[in-house]
């Protein structure tokens, strides 16, 4: 039987979601970044089998074809995607599993698995994203702007999801992240599948 949670963490570039991830796996050991597979190329650091599994375009596919994936999407001309299987085996262990995924991915999921949890991390403003993204200074104007459309139009969905979370102050929305998660594990039908002897030992003998 499933026993452990599935969170899906969806925001737009930008917004904080990588920052606020870290925050919530430093705090809570409880929860595992679901590891994705990309055709995209690794950046400087990233770590094969840690931060994503590297894989070439035609494998994706293939993969795609043997439907191996439980969501995937095409993203600025690269493939990602979340494997169903390990993701059904840590679940049946008991283990609470995020996702870090876009709205699309987001949406495959919720479709399949109703029961997922899904938090859409916001900026404080478009304006003040488009800031956030010109401080890195790894992009052109353009493409900033570019971007900035994008964005808009991943906003759109952010009312699908389950938590909105604006991230204008980090140590806050930190505590808002962690909060959704605790609360997650404390429903009651959660807490009867773990505790259930405990609660059993405490009911009347009638009950």
């Amino acid at each position: 039987m499933q026993t452990g949670n599935i969170f899906i963490v969806t925001a737009p570039s930008g917004a904080g979601k990588t920052t606020l991830v870290a925050a919530l796996l430093a705090a809570d050991k409880s929860v595992q970044l679901s590891v994705s597979h990309t055709t995209r190329q690794p950046r400087a650091g990233e770590i094969h089998g840690e931060d994503y599994h590297f894989v070439d375009r035609a494998t994706f596919e293939a993969m795609i074809a043997h439907k191996d994936f439980l969501e995937y999407a095409e993203v600025y001309g690269n493939y990602y995607g979340t494997s169903v299987r390990w993701l059904r085996e840590q679940l049946s262990l008991g283990r609470d599993i995020l996702l870090e995924i876009d709205w699309q991915g987001a949406q495959q999921v919720r479709k399949l698995l109703p029961e997922a949890v899904s938090i859409f991390i916001l900026p404080p403003s478009v304006e003040a994203l488009g800031e956030r993204l010109r401080g890195r200074a790894k992009d052109s104007d353009a493409t900033i702007e570019a971007r900035l459309a994008v964005v808009r139009s991943e906003i759109d969905h952010a009312a699908e999801a389950d938590y909105l979370i604006f991230n204008e102050q980090l140590d806050e929305a930190v505590r808002d992240l962690i909060a959704v998660v605790r609360s997650q594990r404390l429903r009651t039908a959660k807490q009867l599948h773990v505790r259930s002897e405990q609660l059993r030992s405490m009911q009347s003998p009638s009950a």
